[in-house]
């Protein structure tokens, strides 16, 4: 039995709407909203102008920072205007809308690379940069920066965990498409210079670990290849998922405060971004589609779809059979760490793992009351913090307590409000306990 981390909750899962429902594609849009924010760090700028044809894979927008990703047209047609358009993280961001031509035809002819044995760590980083490559999992960190740790690592750990509620999409491409993860897997090894790697997931995915148990079986990775890969199924425990928490989970080893994975000898990689990287080496694609997962008691037919970047969530629910009821809460990503949205006219970005249409009986709002000082949160919390200080702290508009108390630490998984009896949205008092102390930093 493995020793799992620190804290942690067991929320209704509700995994079973979507987990036994195959990847379906999505329908060709006829118009797309690509947002030049989708990952970590500095926003691209337009690199076309309105009315350019544009094609398939083709870079519209770039950064020159180091901690930025580009971003390429997921379909081809022309740039039909150029602005500020809703976001479903950001609010609002700057966006290439382009309208299809009905061709969908490639910027270039998409050789398939039958092997990528002679490609240096180098190119495959490069090859992971140009093709816009984020982290799947939801945090859109520009993979091609975790590929180069400044210290030497020893171990990568792929994350099949997948703890959020109602998320299937990364269940459904390990058991649809095992071997092309770890292709993906295997690019990455080589791109970090690590000989290990192990592939975690949780125990309600026994479907999805006997797939890639079986493709390891078959699977050539060269040096690097299945000797040195081994598959870890863990308890089932919110949030697993997180790299700190995984990493302990595996390996017991502690990340510490305000440090990243690297420090400790680790990158953490997910499933979906694997199977990007093994799109972009072997097939030469960039970035442009993804799988996510719409659900929720109000959705009619909940599905996992495989989704060109831009398309709006408007459009996505006629693939699922529109709605039954009115939702309460839109929810981008999973119910613990998602962000609810005002507008169903939001488009799929890179990052987005999920949409989810939830009525007042799964998305339940209750009247706050007042703290008993129980201390469910502070046993909750994977991160051994004081969730009920802060809440405690903003609203008495105590500010630098709240940066004593290591506000900064919190991950914002929301587990200390789940377990609140008070119902307290703790989460929602630490976002802007950490809205206002970046607002007096930057002195706004």
């Amino acid at each position: 039995m493995f020793k799992l981390f620190p804290g942690g909750v067991h929320p209704k899962e509700n995994k079973g709407y979507t987990e036994n429902k195959a990847i379906k594609q999505a329908r060709l849009p006829l118009k797309v909203t690509i947002p030049m924010i989708q990952h970590t760090g500095a926003p691209c700028e337009p690199i076309v102008k309105v009315g350019e044809p544009v094609k398939k894979g083709q870079a519209i927008g770039r950064a020159e920072k180091f901690i930025t990703s580009p971003v390429h047209a997921s379909i081809s047609g022309a740039v039909k205007e150029i602005d500020v358009t809703p976001h479903p993280t950001a609010g609002k961001a700057l966006s290439v809308v382009i309208e299809s031509d009905g061709k969908d035809e490639w910027s270039e002819h998409a050789k398939v690379r039958d092997s990528a044995k002679a490609l240096s760590k180098d190119e495959i980083i490069d090859i992971v940069q140009a093709s816009g490559i984020v982290g799947m999992g939801g945090a859109a960190f520009p993979t091609h920066v975790k590929l180069k740790p400044p210290k030497k690592v020893d171990t990568l750990i792929l994350n099949g965990a997948e703890c959020e509620p109602y998320l299937t999409c990364d269940n459904r491409l390990m058991i649809e498409k095992p071997q092309d993860i770890l292709k993906g897997l295997h690019l990455i090894m080589k791109a970090v210079e690590v000989n290990k790697a192990i592939i975690a997931i949780e125990s309600n995915k026994p479907e999805a670990a006997k797939a890639m148990e079986n493709a390891l079986d078959t699977f050539d990775g060269g040096a690097s290849g299945k000797k040195n890969i081994s598959i870890k199924v863990l308890p089932a425990r919110y949030p697993q998922g997180s790299e700190k928490q995984i990493i302990y989970a595996l390996l017991k080893r502690k990340v510490p405060p305000k440090a990243l994975p690297f420090e400790v000898g680790c990158v953490v990689q997910n499933v979906g971004t694997a199977l990007a990287v093994s799109e972009a080496v072997y097939h030469r694609r960039p970035l442009i589609e993804r799988c996510i997962t719409l659900s929720g008691d109000c959705v009619q037919e909940p599905q996992n779809l495989s989704v060109r970047i831009g398309t709006s969530v408007r459009d996505l629910l006629d693939e699922c059979g529109g709605l039954k009821g009115d939702p309460v809460k839109v929810i981008f990503g999973g119910p613990m760490m998602g962000i609810a949205q005002y507008t169903l006219d939001i488009p799929v970005i890179k990052g987005m793992s999920g949409i989810l249409f939830l009525s007042d009986r799964e998305a339940r709002i209750f009247d706050e009351s007042p703290c008993i000082r129980c201390g469910k949160c502070v046993n909750a919390c994977p991160m051994s913090l004081l969730p009920l200080m802060y809440a405690k702290f903003v609203k008495k508009d105590k500010w630098d307590k709240i940066e004593k108390y290591n506000i900064d630490d919190c991950m914002e998984c929301g587990a200390c409000s789940y377990v609140c009896p008070s119902k307290i949205p703790i989460i929602q008092y630490i976002k802007v306990g950490k809205s206002e102390l970046f607002r007096q930093k930057k002195g706004l």
